[in-house]
This record gives C-alpha cells, sequence and structure tokens, in this order.
C-alpha cells in the first residue's frame, strides 16, 4: 500500500500556481499549466528541457532537474529568482521540484511560486496542496513543526504541537509507533531516500484510523537538508477494503478434513490481523441446553499473536459458557465487552481463561457465534491483549463477516466427519469379537487413523468351524473412505461364508481364488491383501495353513528365540488384480506358547522409511513384550504406529491342546 501514487497533470490545469512536469532521462516536458505559460511565457510540450527551455537564465533549473531525477530526493530553491527579459513582465519567483511517477515513467514535478507579492503567494501555495493531500506539513532539523494545510485537529480531535516530542506518540497505534519510528530513522540517516510509512492514528471519534505518511528532504542549494515536507492521508477505507479481500482469500482457501483443522485455519486468518487470540468453542449438537439451563462448549482450535503466552490447555475440556456468552449464542449475534487492562470480569469465562487473559492484560473479548446452515455450531473468543485497544465497529464487522464466510470449509468438514463415523460405525459392527477357544488364546485390535483424512477398509475376523478348527482373516481393502469401508464389509463377508462352507480338501489357497473370483466378478474392490488362516488342534500343538494374497506376512513369535516373519519364496498376489491365479499355501505348527500375529501395513509403513524398518521394529518389540498377554501385548505394538494409517491386528497363542480337541 506503500506505492507511489500515480501523478495526473490534469489535476493543475486550473491551479493558480505555475506547474510543470518533466518525464525521462532528458526530462521531456509532457505538461505545464497556463499559469506556467503566463509567468514564464508558453512553452511548447514534447520536447526535452534543454530545448523547451532554451534561455541562458534556466541552466540552474536543467542542473536542479538532473540532480532531483538522480538523488530522488525534492530540491527547493529559496533565494529569489526573476523571470528571463522575454517572459511577459518581470516577476521574482522561487521554485522546487520533487520526484513524482507520471503515467510516462519517472519524472520530476516543478512549482513555481511568484514572490512578488509574497502573501498572495502562499495562499497560492496552500491552496494547491489542500487540493491533492489532506494534511501537508513541514519538520525542521530543530524539531519544529508546522501544518502548510491544516488537518490533523480536525483528524483526531487534539491540537496540533509545533514541536515533534515523546507527545505525538499518543495519538499513535501502540503496535505501530516502533515501525513508524524506525522509518522516521531510516529516512533521517540516509538509509532511504524518503520518509513513508502507514500506521494507525486515533481518530476524533477514539477509533483508531490506517493512514500513509510520505516525506520528502529539501535541500538548499549546498546540498544541506533544511527541512522535510510531508503529506499524511486517511486510507483507512482503502486499506479495510484491501484487508477484507486478503481475509477472505484466505478462507476460501482454508481446507481441513476434520472441525479442529478447519476451526483451527479459521482462528489463524483473523490472528494478527483482527484480533490478539482467538479461542475457538465447540457447542454440543444444537446447543442443547444441559440440566440446570446452562451452555456447555469445549474448545477446539486456539491461534494467538507472536509474543502472547500460549493458552492454557483445555483441548475438548468441556466448559460452562457465562452469561454474555449464552446471549450471543442465542441471539446470534456478536458481543463485545471491553474492561481496564487486565481486569476481567468475573462471570465472562471460566476461571483458568481468566487468569490467562489477566496474564495477558487483556483489554477486551469478542464473542462471536459461527454458524452453519442456520444453526450455531461453535463461537470464537477473540481477545485484545497487551497494548492493544479494543476492537472498533468496522474491526468487529469484519471478523464476524470473515468467520461467517468460512460456512464452505466448516461444511465440508461436518460432511466429512459425518461419512467418518458412519464409515467408523460400518467397520466395527464388522469387527466382531474374537471367539474363546480351548487350548488358545485369541485377540484383536482396531485402531482407526488419528487424521481424518484416513478412514481406511482394515479389518480382521476370527470364528470356529464345526470341525473344531479355528479361522483367522486379516485384510486391506485399497482406499480410504465410506467406498472403502463398504467394499471392506462385503470382502470380509465373503470370505467368512466361503470358508465356513468350504468342501472337503479345499485349501487356503482354494478359498483365497474363490474370493479372488466372487469379488472380480461382482466388482467389490478394485484392490485388496488378505491373509486367511486355517489353524487345527493337533497333539503337538496347533497346525496353522494360511494364504497370502500381496498382504504383509505373519510374524512368528515363539515362547522362546527370535520372533521371524512367515516368507514364502515367491508371494501371491493381491486380491481382484489376477482372477484365476493359482494360490499358495504355508504351514507352520504352533507349540504351546507360541503367538502367531497378523497385521495390515499401517502398523509398519512410515513415508519417511522402507516397510523392512518398520517390520523390524515391530518384531523387536514383539519379542520384547512376549510375556504380556495378547491384548496388552497389542496395545504396546499399536504405539509402533504413526497414527497416519488404520490398523488392524489379529494374534493367536497356542496352549496345551486337551485330549478331546486334539482328536478332531
Amino acid at each position: 500500500m506503500d506505492d507511489h501514487p500515480l501523478l495526473d497533470p490534469k489535476a493543475f490545469d486550473t491551479a493558480i500556481v505555475a506547474v510543470a512536469v518533466m518525464a525521462g532521462r532528458d526530462h521531456r516536458l509532457i505538461y505545464h499549466n497556463r499559469a506556467f505559460a503566463a509567468l514564464f511565457g508558453g512553452r511548447t510540450n514534447g520536447l526535452p528541457a534543454r530545448l523547451a527551455f532554451p534561455e541562458p537564465e534556466a541552466d540552474p533549473f536543467l542542473a536542479l532537474l538532473d540532480d532531483v531525477r538522480d538523488r530522488h530526493r525534492a530540491r527547493q530553491v529559496t533565494a529569489a529568482r526573476t523571470t528571463a527579459p522575454t517572459a511577459p513582465g518581470r516577476r521574482h519567483f522561487v521554485y522546487s521540484a520533487s520526484p513524482v511517477t507520471t503515467p510516462e515513467g519517472p519524472g520530476v514535478l516543478a512549482l513555481a511560486i511568484d514572490t512578488t507579492a509574497e502573501a498572495v503567494a502562499l495562499r497560492r501555495y496552500r491552496a494547491l496542496v489542500s487540493a491533492v493531500s489532506q494534511m501537508v506539513w513541514v519538520l525542521r532539523p530543530d524539531g519544529t513543526a508546522a501544518e502548510l494545510v491544516p488537518g490533523w485537529e480536525r483528524f483526531t480531535g487534539t491540537p496540533w504541537r509545533p514541536r515533534v516530542g515523546p507527545g505525538w506518540l499518543h495519538s499513535i497505534h501502540p503496535r505501530d509507533r516502533a515501525r513508524l519510528l524506525g522509518a522516521w530513522r531510516d529516512a533521517a540517516t540516509g538509509a532511504t531516500p524518503m520518509f513513508q510509512c502507514s500506521f494507525r492514528v486515533r481518530a476524533a471519534s477514539g477509533e483508531f484510523r490506517h493512514v500513509r505518511s510520505r516525506a520528502v528532504p529539501v535541500a538548499d542549494e549546498s546540498g544541506t537538508v533544511t527541512e522535510w515536507i510531508g503529506a499524511t492521508a486517511d486510507i483507512e477505507d482503502h486499506w479495510r477494503a484491501r484487508l477484507r479481500q486478503r481475509l477472505l482469500a484466505q478462507v476460501a482457501d482454508a481446507t481441513g478434513h476434520s472441525l479442529t483443522d478447519a476451526f483451527g485455519a479459521m482462528a489463524r486468518v483473523v490472528v494478527p490481523e483482527l484480533t490478539d487470540a482467538c479461542l475457538v468453542l465447540l457447542l454440543p449438537q444444537g446447543a442443547e441446553q444441559q440440566p440446570g439451563g446452562a451452555l456447555t462448549a469445549s474448545r477446539i482450535a486456539t491461534a494467538t499473536r507472536a509474543g502472547l503466552a500460549a493458552p492454557p490447555a483445555m483441548r475438548h475440556q468441556s466448559v460452562v459458557l457465562g452469561p454474555e456468552a449464552a446471549r450471543a449464542i442465542t441471539d446470534g449475534e456478536p458481543f463485545l465487552i471491553g474492561f481496564p487492562v487486565g481486569r476481567v470480569p468475573p462471570g465472562i469465562v471460566p476461571e483458568v481463561s481468566m487468569r490467562w487473559l489477566t496474564a495477558t492484560r487483556a483489554t477486551s473479548l469478542a464473542i462471536i457465534p459461527m454458524t452453519v446452515d442456520g444453526t450455531v455450531l461453535a463461537y470464537a473468543a477473540a481477545a485484545s491483549c497487551g497494548n492493544s485497544p479494543p476492537p472498533s465497529k468496522a474491526d468487529l464487522a469484519l471478523l464476524r463477516e470473515v468467520l461467517q464466510t468460512a460456512q464452505r470449509p466448516l461444511r465440508q468438514a461436518l460432511d466429512h466427519q459425518r461419512a467418518r463415523q458412519t464409515a467408523l460405525t460400518l467397520q466395527r459392527a464388522q469387527l466382531s469379537p474374537t471367539p474363546a477357544v480351548p487350548g488358545a488364546e485369541i485377540a484383536a485390535h482396531y485402531q482407526p487413523a488419528a487424521t481424518t483424512a484416513e478412514i481406511g477398509g482394515d479389518w480382521y475376523d476370527a470364528f470356529v468351524l464345526p470341525d473344531g478348527a479355528v479361522v483367522l482373516d486379516i485384510g486391506d481393502v485399497a482406499g480410504h473412505d465410506l467406498n472403502a469401508a463398504t467394499a471392506m464389509g462385503q470382502m470380509r463377508s465373503m470370505l467368512r461364508a466361503l470358508a465356513y462352507n468350504r468342501p472337503p480338501g479345499k485349501t487356503p489357497a482354494d478359498v483365497l481364488a474363490q474370493l479372488d473370483n466372487v469379488g472380480d466378478g461382482l466388482t467389490v474392490a478394485a484392490f485388496a491383501t488378505a491373509i486367511h488362516t486355517r489353524l487345527t488342534p493337533t497333539d503337538r500343538g496347533w497346525l496353522a495353513a494360511w494364504s497370502n494374497a500381496g498382504h504383509p506376512p505373519p510374524l512368528l513369535l515363539p515362547a522362546s528365540g527370535p520372533a521371524r516373519f512367515l516368507t514364502a519364496a515367491e508371494q501371491d498376489p493381491p486380491l481382484c488384480v489376477a482372477p484365476g491365479t493359482a494360490r499358495t499355501v504355508q504351514q507352520v505348527l504352533l507349540a504351546p506358547g507360541d503367538t502367531l500375529l497378523l497385521f495390515t501395513d499401517g502398523l509398519v509403513e512410515r513415508p519417511t522409511a522402507q516397510i523392512g524398518e518398520g517390520l523390524r521394529q515391530l518384531a523387536v518389540a514383539a519379542a520384547g513384550h512376549r510375556h504380556l498377554a495378547l491384548e496388552p501385548l497389542l496395545h504396546r505394538l499399536q504405539e509402533l504406529s504413526d497414527g497416519r494409517d488404520d490398523t488392524a491386528m489379529i494374534a493367536f497363542r497356542a496352549r496345551p491342546v486337551e485330549p478331546s480337541a486334539a482328536g478332531h
């Protein structure tokens, strides 16, 4: 917002001060007004300055133009000059030249004032600058300041101070003071060619408004800076329009598969532009009233500006709303309360939040309901802290508009959350309890992904066949959505039916081959992996026979000795990839105390490491916890997962087999 405004020379057509505009390296004259022609005689636009001003008296003026162009700073000639004999009437004048941006590129603006009648000339000059700036001022090296075009008292409600000092900063927004002083220091030391800064000033209404100030040094003929001439303009409407456009664009780009992600994105959009801290609290579905008429909410997202202490950890803990927050939610209208620094009125927020607001020297708290499809889903608590004043009406209105515009990402998060919940419900309905089997211990574990972007198609199954054998299955349908969960349920049910009705002599490989054909024929899934296992009791233990369709290998954890993965020389392909492929069977005898573990890839896959490393860590962890019962063992192994994907595990541990069971 600090770019030089484009100069439109036509603005000076009716000015009574002589104005000429030059552009380009050769200072081509592109404009001069009638007052200039009246003072110096008519000139031909379009000519380089050396041809447009051919009289010998113009040489100092031409040199001055080069200096202004090369050093990018204004020059003022205060010693009286006299017009050339060829000019219409001998007149005295002073003039200045300033760098400007013209429609034809960088240029120089020359102003000349007829000093033959000094008082009249001063009024003319003020009339000119008054037409192009709200406030025009001059600052001298000794710190004295004067308004050339008054406007400060009208804008701020406070008198103009004739000397620059600490009192000036009282009207500047506290968080803009350091930046303003830094910009002035850079200009005064020559680090930047001119002073320019946008900052907030307390207006006569009591609210802060954005202004832009620019000033250029004015040097005498020796090059010594004698004063700074500057202009200050109110840019609040322009600034707010730009801010609104930028924030709404950020909201439109915000995405999140979970409400936590979506609300977190909203909080980060408004901090620190509109508030110092923003806490989002989620209401119960429909904001049902609790016993006794109290409303509760749980904090779901937080954002604070740099330099503020983090709010206390209260995520997902329920809090009772104060009467002001409850009224804002019931009415659907924002509520703002201001208070002395750090002195939060009791009862507005929970005690833990009050302590934080006191510690951060809060000055106000705004409650803004957040609605989706006409229902208040949550509310934002926006706090001004430290030396920040309470938000203005315009700030509060923009804050509400930005948060209300968030309905699209919030609706997307809600839809995704409902779909995820449906998928999880479907998955858990399919994951039946493991059976009790004499001579064996069976345990299973399912953990959905930590992120709501992953729903998954992981599943396990265990049941007893009529002949006393035990079926142990695990599988994973590709995809992370409701379709994957639905396909998972279908594949699991079909495998269970095929295994239970297995004709005599059919192996686990035959059962998986049948499942492959049926799944492909009914287009149940595009890609799936599975292990189908049959465990038969013998007098020496349990004989495990299985077929593996592209799934991570089973892990055998002996009662003693190293754990090892049961891999084949050649692995069979996944399901739904090459129906009709002959599948293989593997076998192993589980002695009493031995454990067989089936698991899905979410337990061992990492985005930053090879799956082999994950398998190695699993074997080490399983061996280290083999003394545990199966259920606590699976919970320990779950800690290996990074939570990015669903995880399913099912384990079978052999016990001494009863003679009656071994006789089947």
